[in-house]
């Protein structure tokens, strides 16, 4: 993380600039006597009375960090079949990173949407027999016993059917995994796995690793483009913020480390709710656009 200066200005003081018109005259060294001196008007500009805001300036030594940073790790075991990002670009929400062999994937699918028309067919068949066996049961041609054993089976049907459609959903969720997609617009890291290898869901051992050393990973995607910084003042100057912040949105202005250089302007997005007792400080969060990326 690179540490920036962040300054965001606060209500102005309104203050009245008057000029004044005054007319200075000078006398000549030679002529001492006063009805001899020569008289030379001297200039002066006047401009009309104004009233601006002085913007409050509050400084504060923050931290650039990423708006969001993913791991993207595949929901499935399958062999990586392609790669399809450029270490280093940037990639847009949704966007093919890696394909995953789909083939069992896909198999899997096709049985399950054949069980589910099989038991759709004997669905159909024991509904039509239903209706049959209840209009000969209406004429006593045959026992009621019958038709409630018909009912009970066109039910039982029906929640095979159900528990097919399930299967099939599941099956078609299984096979959308097979592509890895960028989960927010982003600039992508460096690739931790080749094409040829096996990919795995993430282990909760793997969780608690860094990303950037986590091997079950294809990639990390970092969003920069709106990016934050996290600065902290003094406690003090709290108030002053959040009575400004009533007032609308505040500017956040982002500088070099030497304090000379502009980097962004943006705005501030919120004020921490908890304090640090030990140096007396406040964290704030401001979010910039961060479009010539010197974020």
């Amino acid at each position: 993380m690179r540490q920036r200066w962040a300054k965001i200005g606060l209500a102005g003081i309104a203050i009245a600039l008057l000029a004044v018109g005054i007319v200075v005259y000078a006398r000549s060294d030679r002529d001492q006597a006063p009805e001899a001196a020569t008289l030379q008007p001297v200039p002066v500009v006047a401009t009309t009375v104004q009233q601006h805001d002085v913007p409050i300036m509050l400084t504060g030594l923050g931290t650039v960090t990423a708006l969001n940073t993913a791991a993207v790790h595949s929901q499935i075991t399958g062999l990586l079949i392609s790669v399809d990002f450029k270490e280093g670009e940037p990639v847009k929400k949704g966007e093919l990173l890696a394909q995953i062999d789909p083939r069992t994937y896909q198999a899997q699918l096709d049985q399950a949407e054949a069980t589910l028309s099989h038991d759709q067919v004997h669905l159909q068949n024991a509904q039509l027999n239903l209706q049959r066996d209840s209009d000969l049961a209406k004429t006593n041609a045959i026992p009621a016993q019958q038709v409630d054993n018909q009912r009970a089976a066109v039910e039982e049907l029906n929640a095979q059917v159900k528990s097919d459609q399930a299967a099939v959903e599941s099956a078609k969720a299984e096979l959308s995994y097979t592509s890895l997609v960028a989960p927010f617009d982003g600039v992508t890291g460096i690739r931790l796995l080749d094409v040829g290898n096996i990919i795995h869901p993430p282990t909760s051992s793997a969780t608690a690793q860094s990303t950037q050393s986590d091997s079950n990973a294809l990639v990390v995607v970092t969003q920069i483009q709106p990016i934050s910084v996290i600065f902290t003042l003094a406690t003090t100057s709290i108030p002053d913020v959040q009575n400004a912040v009533a007032n609308g949105p505040l500017q956040a202005v982002a500088f070099s480390q030497d304090d000379k250089t502009q980097l962004d302007t943006g705005n501030l997005l919120v004020v921490n709710n908890q304090a640090d007792p030990g140096s007396g400080t406040v964290q704030l969060k401001a979010v910039f656009p961060n479009q010539q990326r010197q974020l």
